[in-house]
């Protein structure tokens, strides 16, 4: 299995508590010695399965909005998106749980514009202010014919927000941009016009689900 190279360190770390845990329960002969050692070992298993990277593979269109982040469609509305979009536009809030795949992935191709970070608060990543009041780094991507904006924000428990993406890169549509640590949200932010293709509860796949389709002619 494939993991986010982010992860290493958190994989090595736990691998040694791991070997420490059996390492003691060998030389005390201990049963409570042993317990932890098992535990240890699941929390190990649990750290690999967190930074997991699978392959993506899914439709791939100039019009359509891939989901950056696997999770569940915890709003769609309307705002006004002054920072790229530059107006009104439609966001779609996607929330990312602790056992969800946390690398993210361009929603569209094109060149990035906009890279922009914010210091925040760490509230919970599903409520609505945490859009604007939590740590964030925004991404805004030129179609050639429309303006994509999707921003990484952290939640409760995350506290790193890791983003590739600099000013001028060639975005590809599913490719790798980032990861949030340990549970976290993504918005993305299309022209009014656009059409919605992400359902509330709905269960996207970074790189796999279509969350939008976007007018055909130039903003």
């Amino acid at each position: 299995m494939t993991v986010a190279r982010e992860g290493i360190p958190f994989i090595l770390i736990a691998l040694a508590l791991a070997a420490a845990g059996y390492t003691a329960a060998l030389a005390k002969r201990s049963w409570p010695l042993w317990l932890l050692a098992f535990v240890l070992t699941l929390l190990c298993l649990w750290v690999v399965y967190f930074f997991r990277d699978p392959e993506r593979e899914g439709p791939r269109g100039a019009n359509l909005v891939i989901s950056p982040a696997d999770g569940r469609v915890i709003d769609i509305r309307e705002v006004d998106e002054p920072s790229y979009l530059g107006g009104r536009a439609i966001r779609i809030s996607v929330f990312m749980n602790v056992f969800n795949v946390h690398v993210n992935r361009y929603p569209v191709s094109g060149r990035v514009e906009h890279v922009h970070y914010n210091e925040g608060k760490f509230i919970n990543a599903a409520a609505e202010k945490a859009s604007l009041e939590n740590e964030q780094m925004s991404v805004g991507v030129n179609t050639g014919t429309q303006k994509v904006l999707f921003r990484q924000i952290a939640g409760l428990v995350a506290r790193r927000i890791v983003t590739y993406s600099k000013v001028g890169d060639t975005a590809e549509q599913g490719a790798r941009m980032g990861l949030i640590r340990f549970g976290s949200r993504v918005d993305v932010f299309v022209p009014v016009g656009s059409t919605i293709r992400a359902q509330l509860g709905q269960k996207p796949q970074a790189g796999v689900s279509v969350l939008a389709e976007l007018p055909s002619g130039p903003r």
